[in-house]
Order: C-alpha cells, then sequence, then structure tokens
C-alpha cells in the first residue's frame, strides 16, 4: 500500500479527493457500495446492493459514466463570472444569469435523456424543500403581490432547485474536482480581468466602483471569488507533481490579491474567518489530505509560491484613475495591501456607523426589520421588498436608490415571512447537523468524505459572511456556489447513508419521468430562449435611449435643432423598451430627468408615470411627476401627487421643496415664501427648493434671504457657481436696499474665476460695462 502511495506521488498524478490515507484506500478497493463508483461494475437492477445497514439503495454506475452534467456544471462556473458584456447595453448579470440558466437547463436535458430508461430511484434530499418552498411561495405571491418581482423570483429559486437536484445525483467524491476546477478557473479569469483594472485601468467592460471585472461592481466579485477559495483549497490538497502545486499556490494568492484590490469589507472578513478555520480543518484531516506524504520541498513550494504572490502581486500600485481619485479623497491605498488594511481599519472608525456606508445600510436593516414586525406571516411578497420599503421607512428618511436591503437574512424574512423563516432555520438546522456529523464520523468512508465536507462548509459559512452586507443569493455566480455548495453535502450525505428529515431520501424513478423531465428541459429552454430574446432587447432599447438623452445633455446646447432627430429616435427606443419591460426601475427615469433639464415636461412626465405603475411608493419619482404637471399648467394632477408624497413621508426634502413650489404657483406665494425661508433656515433643503427660495425672496425683496439662497445653491451645486456670483454681483450693485460696489465687483471678480476658460468670454459679457475695466 505505501509502494503504491509513493508511486502516485513519484508519477505526479493527483491524488484521490478523499485524501491518500489507509481509510480511502481500503473504500477503493472494495466493490461499489454506494452511488459514486464510476469506474466500477454496475450490478444487475435486480441486484442493486443496498448501503450497509441504512438501506439506502446505491445508484447504478451509468449515472456518472457517460453523462456530462458534472462537466457542463463546471464549465458553468467557468463561463459565469468570466464573461461579461462590452458595452451598456446589457446588463453585466443579465448575461451571466443567461449563462447559468441555460447551462443549467441544458445539463438538465442532458440529464434526464442520458436517464430516459432508468427504473432505479434517484436520489432526494431533505435541502430540497427549502428552494422548492421559496418558489412556491414566489409563485403564489405573484397574486397578490408584485407580479413580475413574484416571476422573477421564482425562476431564480427553479434555476436553484434544478441545480441542487442534479448536483445531488451526480456529483461523486470522484468527480467533485472537475467541479472545483471549474470553480477556481472562473475565479482566476474574473479576477484577471480584476487585476487588469487596477493596474492598467482596462476598460474593455464597463465598471461602476472600480475594479469590477465583470461583475459591474467590485463587492459583487469579492463576493463570488472569496466563496471560492476552499474549493481551491481542495485542489491543492490532491495535487503532488511540483508544477501543479506551484500553479494552484500562484492563482490562489493571485485571487486573494484580486480580492484586496477591492477592499470589500465583508469579503476580507470572509478570508479572516477562513484564516481561523482552515488551519483546524488541515490539522483534524491531514492524513486524508495527504498533506503527510508531501516532501518538504513541495510544502515549501507551497507556502513560497502563495506568501510571494500575496506579497508580491499586493505590493503592485494601480494606474485606474478612480483608484487613485478615490486614494486622494480617502486614503483608501494605491496598493492591493494598503486597501485592504485601509477598508479593514474604516470597520474601527466611528464615522463608519454614523455618516459613511454602514449608516445608510443601518438605515434600510432598520426599515426592513419593520416590514418583518408588521408583516411577520405574509411578508410583503417575493421580490417585492424595493416594491413596499417606502411604506415602511422612518419618517424623514428616503431609500429609493437603493434596490436591495445589503443583507440576504433580512430580506428574506421581508419578503417570504413564515416560508422565510422556515427556510433560513431548516438551512441553519441542516449546517450544523452537517458540520457535527462530520466531526463526528469516524468510521472509514465517513473520514473519507470528511474533508470535502468540512471544506465545502468552510465555503458555505464565508457565503453567509458576504451575505449579511450584500445580496449574493441574488447574483447568479455566487448564487450557483450556493446550490452546488449544498449538492456536494447532500451528495455526500448519500454515500454515506445518512437518513433522517435533514438528509437524504430516494424517490422511485420510471422511464416516462425521464422523458417528461426531457422534454420539458427542452420547454423551458424555448422560453428561457424568449426570455433573453426579450431581455436583451428591452435593455439595449432603454440603455441607448440614456445614452442618447446623456449626450444630448453635455452638448449643454439641447435646445439646437440638430438634436431633433436625436430626440425622436431616444423617445422612440424609451417607449418600445418600457412596452417590453417596464419595470427598470434603475434606469428608466434617467431619461425622464434628462428630458425635464431640457424642459420637456410632457414626455418626461409619462416616463416618471411609466415607473410608477411599477414602483408606486417611489416618493422621488411623485415629486418629479407633480413638478411635471406644475410646469405644464395642471395643477390638479400637480396636488394628487402631492398628496399621495406627503401621505408617504411628509417631512421628506423632496416633498418640502415640491409643497413650497405649488404653494407659489397656485395663488400663495407669501405662503410659500414664509415655508422656504424657515426650511432653508433650518437646513432642510435641496436644489428645487433654494432655487425657489432665492425667486420667492427676491419678489419679496428680502435680499439678504435671497443672496443666502444663492450662497447655499453655489456652495452645494458647483454647476450653478458661475450663475449663483453674477447674480450676487447684480444684487449688489443694482438694488439700493443692499448696494455695495466692492462686494459686487468680488462677486463679478469669483464668476470670472469660475467659469471654464471657454466660457470666460461669455460672462465677462454678462458683467455690468462699468465693472469691467476693474475686473
Amino acid at each position: 500500500m505505501a509502494t503504491k502511495k509513493r508511486r502516485n506521488a513519484a508519477s505526479g498524478k493527483p491524488a484521490p479527493l478523499a485524501g491518500t490515507g489507509k481509510a480511502d484506500a481500503e473504500i477503493a478497493q472494495k466493490p461499489a457500495s454506494g452511488a459514486d463508483a464510476p469506474a466500477r461494475e454496475a450490478p444487475s437492477r435486480a441486484q442493486a446492493p443496498r448501503n450497509g445497514a441504512s438501506g439506502v439503495l446505491a445508484l447504478p454506475s451509468e449515472i456518472t459514466r457517460g453523462d456530462w452534467t458534472v462537466i457542463l456544471l463546471s464549465l458553468m462556473m467557468v463561463f459565469a463570472p468570466a464573461l461579461g458584456v462590452p458595452h451598456e447595453e446589457m446588463l453585466q448579470d443579465t448575461l451571466k444569469s443567461i449563462v447559468v440558466a441555460f447551462a443549467a437547463l441544458g445539463a438538465g436535458l442532458m440529464f434526464f435523456w442520458h436517464q430516459r430508461n432508468r427504473r432505479d430511484g434517484l436520489r432526494w434530499h431533505a435541502l430540497m424543500g427549502l428552494p422548492l418552498a421559496l418558489m412556491a411561495y414566489a409563485l403564489g405571491s405573484m397574486v397578490w403581490s408584485h407580479t413580475y418581482l413574484g416571476a422573477v423570483e421564482a425562476i431564480r429559486w427553479f434555476i436553484f432547485s434544478l441545480l441542487l437536484w442534479l448536483g445531488l445525483n451526480t456529483l461523486s467524491r470522484e468527480r467533485l474536482p472537475v467541479l472545483a476546477w471549474g470553480i477556481h478557473w472562473g475565479a482566476v479569469i474574473a479576477s484577471l480581468w480584476t487585476a487588469l483594472q487596477f493596474w492598467v485601468d482596462f476598460k474593455y467592460f464597463p465598471q461602476g466602483p472600480n475594479p469590477a471585472s465583470t461583475f459591474v461592481n467590485r463587492n459583487f466579485f469579492a463576493e463570488f471569488v472569496v466563496c471560492t477559495l476552499p474549493f481551491s483549497v481542495l485542489l491543492i490538497a490532491r495535487a503532488r507533481a511540483s508544477a501543479q502545486i506551484a500553479l494552484l499556490a500562484f492563482t490562489t494568492g493571485f485571487n486573494i490579491v484580486a480580492i484586496m484590490m477591492t477592499g470589500t469589507r465583508s469579503a476580507l472578513l470572509a478570508i479572516l474567518a477562513m484564516a481561523l478555520v482552515l488551519p483546524v480543518i488541515l490539522v483534524l484531516y491531514r492524513r486524508q489530505l495527504g498533506f503527510g506524504q508531501w516532501s518538504p520541498a513541495s510544502r515549501i513550494l507551497l507556502f513560497g509560491v502563495l506568501l510571494g504572490t500575496v506579497v508580491g502581486l499586493g505590493l503592485v500600485k494601480s494606474d485606474n484613475a478612480k483608484v487613485i481619485e478615490e486614494h486622494r479623497l480617502e486614503q483608501r491605498g494605491m496598493n492591493a495591501l494598503e486597501r485592504a488594511f485601509a477598508r479593514s481599519k474604516s470597520m474601527t472608525q466611528t464615522e463608519e456607523y454614523t455618516q459613511r456606508s454602514f449608516s445608510v445600510r443601518l438605515i434600510m436593516w432598520k426599515a426592513t426589520a419593520n416590514i418583518i414586525k408588521a408583516r411577520p406571516f405574509s411578508g410583503v411578497g417575493a421580490g417585492a421588498w424595493e416594491v413596499d420599503i417606502p411604506l415602511y421607512q422612518a419618517e424623514g428618511s428616503q431609500l429609493e436608490t437603493d434596490y436591495y436591503v445589503h443583507n440576504e437574512i433580512l430580506q428574506l424574512l421581508a419578503e417570504y415571512g413564515l416560508v422565510g423563516w422556515f427556510f433560513l432555520l431548516g438551512l441553519l438546522a441542516y449546517l450544523s447537523v452537517a458540520a457535527w456529523k462530520t466531526v463526528r464520523n469516524r468510521s472509514a468512508e465517513g473520514q473519507a468524505e470528511a474533508p470535502l465536507r468540512a471544506l465545502t462548509l468552510l465555503s458555505l459559512l464565508m457565503f453567509l459572511i458576504v451575505s449579511n452586507a450584500g445580496f449574493p443569493w441574488r447574483m447568479a455566480s455566487t448564487g450557483a456556489i450556493f446550490a452546488l455548495a449544498l449538492a456536494i453535502l447532500g451528495a455526500s450525505d448519500a454515500r454515506l447513508g445518512y437518513r433522517s428529515l435533514l438528509s437524504a431520501q430516494r424517490v422511485a424513478w420510471k422511464p416516462v419521468y425521464s422523458q417528461v423531465g426531457a422534454v420539458a428541459m427542452l420547454v423551458c429552454l424555448a422560453l428561457a430562449a424568449y426570455i433573453t430574446q426579450q431581455a436583451a432587447a428591452s435593455e439595449s432599447k432603454i440603455v441607448r435611449s440614456v445614452k442618447m438623452a446623456l449626450s444630448v445633455s453635455q452638448s449643454a446646447d439641447y435646445q439646437n435643432p440638430k438634436w431633433d432627430k436625436t430626440k425622436r429616435e431616444m423617445l422612440t427606443l424609451i417607449k418600445e423598451g418600457t412596452d417590453i419591460n417596464p419595470h427598470y426601475r434603475k434606469i428608466t427615469p434617467m431619461v425622464a430627468d434628462e428630458l425635464a433639464k431640457w424642459g420637456d415636461w410632457k414626455n418626461a412626465v409619462w416616463i416618471w408615470e411609466s415607473v410608477l405603475t411599477s414602483r408606486p411608493y417611489v416618493v422621488a419619482i411623485m415629486s418629479n411627476v407633480a413638478r411635471g404637471y406644475a410646469q405644464l399648467g395642471q395643477n390638479e394632477k400637480a396636488l394628487e401627487y402631492l398628496a399621495r408624497a406627503k401621505k408617504l413621508q411628509p417631512k421628506a426634502t423632496s416633498v418640502n421643496s415640491l409643497e413650497v413650489i405649488l404653494l407659489s404657483r397656485t395663488g400663495k406665494e407669501p405662503q410659500a415664501y414664509q415655508q422656504a425661508k424657515a426650511l432653508m433656515a433650518s437646513g432642510i433643503y435641496d436644489y428645487d427648493l433654494v432655487n425657489a427660495a432665492y425667486v420667492l425672496a427676491a419678489r419679496a425683496k428680502d435680499w439678504p434671504t435671497a443672496l443666502k439662497a444663492l450662497e447655499l445653491r453655489s456652495k452645494g451645486w458647483p454647476a450653478q457657481i458661475v450663475d449663483g456670483w453674477l447674480k450676487i454681483g447684480n444684487i449688489y450693485a443694482s438694488v439700493a436696499e443692499v448696494k455695495d460696489e466692492a462686494r459686487a465687483l468680488a462677486a463679478y471678480k469669483a464668476a470670472l474665476a469660475a467659469a471654464p476658460e471657454a466660457d470666460k468670454a461669455a460672462t465677462r459679457a454678462l458683467i455690468p460695462s462699468i465693472y469691467i475695466p476693474r475686473l
């Protein structure tokens, strides 16, 4: 036996996944006793053996031999994170969702086709009840809550359930490395894009917060890659050849550096948890993992390459303009190590919890807690948090730019109610039992399974950590890891013969079931193709319309007739896009916002109203619609929307400024003036309010208030600073009550200094000629 081990190590072949200890070698020599022995003789159906005392029927070897399901799942885990859209006309996670959905459905079709003549039972697991319960709830909530968002959630949980079931029936110990390699290389390629974005400002993929790889947001990328690290460790444990050890050590270190480049704190906390738990796993299962078989040179190679990669690459400075600007403003660091330390340190600063991002998330979490308290049993409906959250916010707060809670546990309970509690408690109970059984099972087979179970549980622990500060369950790549990690544990339960309320079961099977399943997969693939085409068309039209609107606005000459054709095309595109899908809350209003700048309130209003049909409680959009109707002279409609907004958020800044504008337009100008003055004095104002305060104060000849409004406008909205100083200069130059030539001259000088070089001549022309010689 020992001679055979030495021969394997010398040949450079990977060790068996479960280890190279005596127990594994003995198991490898035994006849097939479970579902996962692809190279062994398949027993006849009439003589299918039972797995010891558990009485679990072993799956025939045809479940793995000749079946490509695991290979497809592995390719899915490569391509979903690695691929990105090189333009903005499709959302990045839309592409990733397409990859995961088609891979899952294609794997399902292949699986059912391969099992078309099967009569032996297939695996089932209590875990399957968790996503299926959420899917059933989502389908039901389509009737009484948000239909579209409920349908999206139902499809998400269906794909999740399919991945879980396919993995449960195909992920043998021998085939698990195929999946692990896919997960690892998907993370490596995604990390490569991140590193290029960080080091050389690689711009092929559109990004939000840099560096974001193909995920548009760096947090999404970091949350995915950090969950892949335990699978990289699993591959390292199997490696024997020096070249493979060096390659895996380098790529794993590279992935860690890429995570540090993002500075995502939840991912850094997950790495800290891994640093604490992983050594325990390595010590407990050192024999099974086979590290004892490694030569001193192999160990030095592993730790040397890993540490050298993290330190060496971690010190390379960024050449990304946005990263450099972040460092200038917030001292976030210029290399990966600095960013990781700076972001970790920020978690100890009081300002983080009172002024920065965590304080905003705390507001969201408190509002979500209000939902859970108010709707503990029914929830607000699958996916409907973003619709109903304005109804549960603290007075004066607005979270309308956020679409998720940034805490998956809270969002689950708020949306799914009692069913969410069932999922959460069931999941935690299962993971606790799985961890306990992993540690307590001292049998030969239990010890052979223990390393992969422990590392999979570690991946899920890291996944749950990042789930408390983001929304990885809703991201295609990270959600797929969640499903497959549970599948790995479920398949292991089946091999170990665990049969209980929280463990593996069997379901009877007939050829007709496979045939029906294959047809269902074909139908789902056709439906997926249709949804993909519609999503691509809708997103393309809406995004193109937004880009046209922004290009017109950026010209600063949007009333020029040369833009008429572009405007017509823009309006056609936004109408066609919203006809296909009126639920793109995030980007559709951007077109209306630009139209309002141009004074095209009629078209702006119908676009905002189309958003309100899907998100009826968004106070900011209600305020915009009311302003639009006021500009169009339809004061009754404006007051109707003001009443709706005021009912939801009577103290919201946008509602207060809207009320001032409408009071001034409906013959109540003195009241509007007093209200604007009081709000401005108390520090509750936005651009519209200070602008209205200036106009109303000027009409009331309250020049100190008018000057104060202009100063606040210039300070808060720098784009208006030139106009602000010119108006201040005019007041001091021409109004007898406050006339002051020195202050007027100073104001005109400030306006000229603030004007861009190209606009200085035009600015000078607006200054009274008497002051020109003294400028």
